[in-house]
């Protein structure tokens, strides 16, 4: 899995949940993770998650640090499962600088503040996720947290543990599917 931490400001408005916009963008052909940071404005008319349409409930957040990751297949149940083992790696990574993180389902808090925001989604030939986390909260219109006050200080070395966490689990699920014996079946 390919990865790159991006340093220039990218502002995130949804449109980035399209197939091959890394390739696109950043010449990364194939499964792959970016992280850059930037703005998060998501009106309710380019939202991909049906809940937060029917509550009308835009994302917004003045800095966040972004991940998009894609994979080339087009199975979204796949994307959910890798989306969560993403936000494993994001706890974890957090952990190891002591910081006590909650995981419910896709979603990271520290206390009661929500720290992220992520979806999964499926496009022609790909699955793409968006994973957001606060670095400030100033306007966000839910109780957050950012990492500037959990003290994370350098962001890009931050990025690039997760996405190198992310994709050694990613390598080891396929090499642990491909030493196992075969065995004939009976029957």
């Amino acid at each position: 899995m390919k990865t790159l931490y991006i340093d220039e400001k990218i502002d995130y408005q949804g449109s980035q949940l399209s197939p091959h916009w890394i390739y696109r963008h950043f010449n990364l052909i194939g499964d792959a993770a970016v992280a850059f940071l930037g703005e998060v404005n998501v009106p309710v008319e380019a939202m991909v998650d049906l809940i937060d349409i029917h509550h009308k409930e835009p994302i917004y957040s003045p800095l966040m640090l972004n991940f998009i990751v894609e994979h080339f297949h087009t199975d979204l149940e796949l994307a959910v499962y890798r989306q969560r083992l993403f936000m494993v790696a994001l706890k974890e990574e957090l952990e190891q600088l002591g910081i006590q993180v909650n995981r419910l389902g896709d979603d990271l808090f520290v206390g009661r503040g929500k720290l992220s925001v992520s979806i999964a989604t499926r496009t022609i030939v790909s699955t793409v996720l968006h994973i957001g986390l606060n670095i400030e909260t100033e306007g966000v219109p839910v109780n957050a947290c950012g990492l500037k006050e959990l003290g994370v200080i350098d962001i890009k070395s931050f990025a690039e543990n997760v996405m190198l966490r992310y994709g050694r689990e990613i390598d080891q699920i396929y090499e642990a599917r491909c030493k196992v014996r075969g065995k004939l079946l009976e029957g």
